[in-house]
């Protein structure tokens, strides 16, 4: 039977990727976005079905998991790649874009992986995958906001692996510690090749990931580019 795949926060870079390459391998998929409007290009290229969905928004994420439930089946890879952002001095930055960016950021983040793990504590397996940044593991200057939800999601993940794993969950966090190429990305000519990371080839490991024998999980994997400094 074959296997149906979330990915929420949708859109044309890094999730596209994991759309083709989900769809490719006989999933059904799944496209959640506050605007799923943006991803009628996508959907026709995956045969996926795309859904209005806030992250941050508790009925929203609800709606979404029982939508996809009856529309397609019950989630058995669920990947959450939404974030928030709100750049600025610590003095200055304006606290009401630092709640939105951590609700999108973490929040959502607890949100989506809630009702993931209620819909596989019922079928009694499952992957729920999360997606981090350098901001994971190290704050940055001006960047205070992201560092907040990026930390609280790891925190998440870390919990919720050890918590599901005894009951076949696979839960992981990807810290994606570089910047990811798109077509046409000025970044390419000035970090030379293979200086970004290709989202194809992050898609790639999220799947290895999902694939893994549960007598070696993986619960957090570092991906960066071969000249991304440490």
């Amino acid at each position: 039977m074959a296997e149906t795949a979330i990915i929420v926060g949708a859109g044309s870079g890094l999730s596209a990727a994991l759309a083709r390459l989900f769809h490719k391998e006989g999933m059904r998929v799944a496209l959640a976005a506050r605007n799923p409007g943006k991803l009628a290009d996508l959907c026709t290229e995956t045969n996926a079905k795309a859904y209005a969905c806030d992250a941050g928004k508790p009925d929203d994420v609800a709606a979404l998991f029982a939508s996809v439930a009856a529309d397609i089946g019950s989630p058995d890879l669920v990947v959450y790649n939404a974030s928030g952002r709100a750049r600025g001095p610590i003095a200055e930055i304006d606290p009401g874009d630092v709640m939105k960016a951590i609700t999108i950021g973490c929040y959502g983040g607890f949100l989506v992986g809630q009702q993931a793990a209620k819909a596989m504590l019922k079928t009694g397996k499952g992957s729920i995958l999360f997606t981090g940044a350098s901001a994971s593991v190290k704050g940055f200057k001006l960047s205070a906001a992201f560092a907040m939800g990026k930390f609280g999601l790891r925190g998440l993940t870390q919990s919720m692996a050890r918590e599901l794993a005894p009951q076949n969950i696979h839960v992981a966090h990807f810290v994606i510690d570089g910047g990811i190429g798109r077509a046409g990305d000025p970044r390419a000519n000035e970090r030379g090749p293979d200086g970004l990371l290709d989202p194809d080839a992050i898609a790639a490991t999220y799947l290895q990931i999902h694939r893994q024998h549960r007598s070696a999980w993986t619960a957090e994997i570092e991906l960066r580019p071969w000249v991304e400094t440490y």
